[in-house]
């Protein structure tokens, strides 16, 4: 019997199935199908993908051409229906793919009031705050580029529907800093990425949030990861008198310039708030007690100075005249 029932409704689909994929017809029948499959089974995992991921190619089909997918998009409040089949324990396919499809679907929507549909009803934060298992690589990858796309649509009026206000709640930013020292770089470049345009959108109630909540800790824990940086690249070289760890040393200078070039972004936006943390933090954690200090005094062999850490005085000077280089243009 219940054989007979499964064959009946296939038939039924079939039958039903409009034959243009872009169409609002077709919305209306995938639907229905993601209706039918509220609940993810091996079975119907790969349906459910396919239906999510073509609903994204007609919203994006519909941007150019017909509006009314996104009234129907938002009438039947499908977002809700694709966060219901994300939050269910299920293998890592269901998670990867829900991210792809979101990072396509923010990629292509190019007419505004389409992204404001997109964004209504507070959905894709739930997607942003979701509990994903970044210990699979591809998941966090997937994850991180999504963070970056929605960073991309920000502006005066987008930027609302990522910061609440009267909650006091970021999640585009805040989530996205907690990867700011990730080992892979990829993750640490589009970190970095992210935060700049925040920064930039120069909303004054968003950076209101991001200096009184935000901006000491992620600073401090910036700064902190560059003086770990700096400490390996010089002990790279004071280990390395025959280079034959030329290309570790190489690619250490490489990261560390990059970090210092996005420091110099964000003091370039020249926000006041933002610029008096980071120039704090850069001058008393990094700078003066590890730069200058190096250059000064005393040192034991193991590169210590009355306990605390220091660089080969080479290092000390080739690094700042690094700084010097990328900021000098804030002495002008």
């Amino acid at each position: 019997m219940a054989v007979f029932q499964r064959s009946r409704q296939w038939l039924s689909d079939v039958l039903w199935k409009p034959k243009n994929p872009l169409s609002i017809d077709h919305l209306k029948y995938l639907h229905t199908v993601l209706g039918r499959n509220a609940v993810v089974t091996e079975r119907n995992k790969s349906l459910l993908v396919e239906s999510i991921r073509s609903v994204a190619e007609i919203l994006i089909w519909g941007d150019q051409n017909d509006s009314r997918v996104f009234d129907f998009f938002l009438e039947k409040n499908m977002f809700r229906v694709f966060l219901k089949i994300l939050q269910q324990r299920t293998s890592r396919y269901v998670p990867v793919q829900m991210l792809q499809t979101l990072n396509i679907l923010f990629e292509n929507i190019r007419n505004e009031t389409s992204i404001y549909y997109l964004l209504s009803n507070n959905h894709v934060n739930a997607f942003i705050v979701h509990r994903y298992d970044f210990s699979d690589e591809e998941i966090l990858a997937y994850y991180i580029s999504f963070l970056k796309t929605l960073s991309l649509k920000l502006n005066k009026h987008t930027i609302h529907f990522f910061f609440n206000e009267h909650l006091r709640d970021f999640p585009l930013y805040t989530e996205a800093i907690k990867f700011f020292n990730h080992s892979e770089n990829m993750v640490r470049i589009a970190v970095r990425t992210l935060t700049l345009n925040v920064y930039n959108v120069g909303d004054e109630a968003t950076l209101s949030f991001i200096c009184n909540r935000t901006a000491a800790p992620y600073f401090s824990n910036l700064v902190w990861f560059i003086g770990k940086h700096v400490l390996e690249l010089d002990d790279c070289v004071r280990t390395n008198a025959d280079h034959l760890r030329r290309r570790h040393l190489s690619d250490l200078v490489a990261e560390h310039l990059d970090q210092l070039h996005y420091l110099n972004d964000i003091l370039y936006l020249n926000i006041q708030s933002l610029n008096e943390v980071l120039t704090n933090h850069l001058l008393d954690r990094l700078l003066i007690p590890l730069y200058i200090y190096s250059l000064t005094g005393d040192h034991t062999e193991d590169g210590t100075q009355e306990d605390r850490p220091t660089l080969t005085r080479m290092v000390a000077l080739f690094l700042l005249s690094q700084e010097w280089l990328c900021f000098v243009w804030l002495c002008v």
